[in-house]
């Protein structure tokens, strides 16, 4: 069975203590990379700067990105993944303290799979996540080849041939 893998961008460091006690109770998450601010984030899913020598071969299986981020925010992170090919497919959750209809509206515009509010109690903050990573790391499906999803064509609906 292929590593479940998640890449939290979060600025925030008490977000970033919670997150990591909820995954680290998760049965479905193998390793937890972290990255705190949006070029960061890009440097580790490209291979760029202190990322250079990781093999891009190897993507997260989710990215749980926040969207007010320090240097690039998490839209312009979203938009960036959703353009390259090696990226496109990854889901990718939204994960902020917004709860305005234009956030949100802008974040399934740009691909997000995923948009939710952070809860402000710690509780609910750690079921919460536990939720997110058994889902997207234990249920959601995605193709194991995805160099094959990519190339597949689309018919009417939508659907690959």
């Amino acid at each position: 069975m292929p590593e479940k893998n998640v890449l939290l961008v979060e600025d925030n460091p008490d977000d970033e203590i919670l997150a990591l006690r909820a995954f680290r109770n998760c049965h479905y998450v193998d390793n937890v990379e972290v990255a705190r601010d949006g070029v960061q984030a890009l440097e580790y899913l490209f291979g760029k700067g202190g990322h250079s020598s990781r093999n891009t071969d190897f993507q997260p299986t989710v990215i749980i990105l926040d969207m007010k981020l320090p240097r690039l925010n998490g839209l312009d992170v979203l938009r960036r993944i959703r353009q390259d090919q090696r990226t496109r497919f990854i889901p990718v959750v939204m994960m902020t303290s917004s709860s305005r209809d234009s956030d949100i509206i802008a974040a399934y515009s740009l691909g997000a799979n995923s948009y939710v509010q952070k809860p402000v109690n710690f509780d609910d903050f750690v079921r919460e996540m536990n939720v997110l990573a058994n889902y997207w790391l234990g249920i959601n499906r995605m193709p194991e080849d995805t160099d094959s999803a990519r190339d597949e064509p689309m018919n009417s609906t939508g659907r690959g041939e």
